[in-house]
């Protein structure tokens, strides 16, 4: 009997972890790389795995769901990050690697594999009846993003327009209150009113707000997709208090109208996390905090998700993947990395190694392992599966997780308290 050979589409965070994951259980590969051949606008290096953006894989804090998914990803034997580990570079408590070294550690362990064949090869198009992980990026050519949309008929999106997600128990409900406006539905908005003093100050810091840099292949078709918060507040002082903030249909206990209003969408049923509507942004990450949290219902704001303007291919995952990656149209074929859906370079590495071991199990006749609701692991997978009418790629956060049962005043002692029983709830589940 021929073995089978699992083909891997893509050589970056996803693809390079499910192929050292396939191989170490003794599978083989074909990881087909369009590098050097051709590269996107944002690669630099031949070298797979590029972190393109940044050097640092975020905080190893347990108390921080990016510290927590590391964690329950080392419980896995994940191979990035161990090959993270031997090129960090000092930075406090965060995990950071040197670029370049991380990236050569990565091309020289799998160019040194047995098991893995590395095609170099711009790849169109791919077989829906063998095993098959496509995990090609955000920036994933026209070619084979068309083949993707027509075979797994879900259509593709091309840009991530997003606003940031709080966290729900981070509002300030006494200077806020829920309702919809003209009192149509039944309350599905927590709306936080601005007086023309704090809407005045608010407009003025948002003008003046630092933005992120975009590449130049980015600027023309994100601006024309979706126009960011702080760009529509450049058009006029009232801009916003015609649009997103409108007050029209509010009324205060008093009877008098807000002079502006900022609305907040539920991200979940729960009431755990939620989205500031109309907030699509490019300021830096640090600006939202500063600029958002003058809101004075936001003013303790905690952000599970920054707002993020840049190009971006996904797919529309529940109606594409299940929680293994496994698309639905074809089983056999998976889709991981910002593809899939997952936001950042350590949610990518975790959607390569969910998609490895899920085909590893399937070769083995073993069930599918099924991740804990309760780690960031499950409820990243859980999110990607969820019907939703607005699907925005997640990164991993504490929102995710199921509410605590435990009453916890302190947040940091609560995030710990989400992580030890995320980490034990792991190292018991049957595998």
């Amino acid at each position: 009997m021929t073995e089978k050979i699992i083909n891997v589409i893509g050589a970056g965070l996803a693809g390079s972890e499910a192929a050292l994951t396939l191989s170490k259980a003794g599978k083989k590969v074909r990881l087909f790389e369009c590098k050097p051949i051709m590269r996107s606008p944002a690669h630099h290096s031949d070298d797979f795995g590029e972190l393109v953006c940044s050097n640092s894989l975020k905080s190893d804090v347990l108390s921080t769901a990016s510290g927590l998914l590391k964690a329950e990803l080392r419980l896995l034997d994940c191979e990035l990050l161990k090959i993270a580990g031997e090129v960090k570079v000092p930075a406090g408590s965060a995990l950071a690697v040197d670029r370049e070294e991380f990236s050569k550690a990565v091309t020289e362990r799998i160019l040194s594999d047995k098991n893995i064949e590395v095609v170099h090869e711009v790849v169109d198009d791919f077989d829906k009846d063998g095993f098959t992980i496509i995990a090609t990026g955000p920036l994933t050519l026209d070619a084979l993003s068309a083949n993707i949309s027509s075979k797994l008929g879900s259509g593709l999106h091309f840009y991530d327009a997003a606003a940031p997600v709080i966290s729900g128990e981070s509002i300030d409900y006494n200077r806020a209150f829920t309702a919809d406006r003209y009192g149509r539905g039944d309350g599905d908005y927590v709306n936080c009113p601005m007086n023309k003093e704090e809407y005045e100050a608010f407009i003025a810091a948002l003008v003046t707000a630092e933005c992120a840099v975009l590449h130049d292949f980015e600027k023309s078709e994100i601006f024309e997709g979706c126009m960011p918060v702080e760009i529509m507040a450049k058009r006029g002082a009232d801009t916003l208090r015609f649009g997103p903030l409108r007050p029209v249909g509010f009324r205060d206990e008093a009877g008098v109208r807000p002079y502006a209003v900022v609305q907040l969408r539920r991200e979940n049923t729960a009431g755990e996390a939620f989205n500031i509507v109309g907030f699509q942004t490019n300021l830096k990450f640090k600006e939202q905090e500063r600029v958002f949290r003058m809101i004075p219902a936001l003013a303790g704001a905690e952000f599970l998700r920054y707002g993020v303007m840049h190009r971006n291919t996904f797919i529309n995952a529940p109606k594409t993947i299940d929680r293994h990656f496994a698309t639905l149209a074809y089983p056999d074929v998976y889709i991981a990395g910002q593809l899939s859906g997952v936001e950042g370079y350590v949610e990518s590495i975790m959607s390569g190694l969910v998609a490895a071991r899920s085909i590893i199990a399937r070769l083995d006749g073993k069930p599918q392992p099924e991740y804990p609701r309760t780690t960031v692991i499950g409820a990243l997978c859980a999110y990607l599966e969820t019907p939703n009418a607005a699907f925005q790629p997640m990164n991993a956060n504490f929102g995710l997780l199921p509410p605590c049962t435990e009453k916890i005043k302190d947040k940091t002692a609560k995030k710990l308290y989400y992580s030890e029983k995320s980490l034990k709830d792991l190292k018991n589940a049957e595998f």
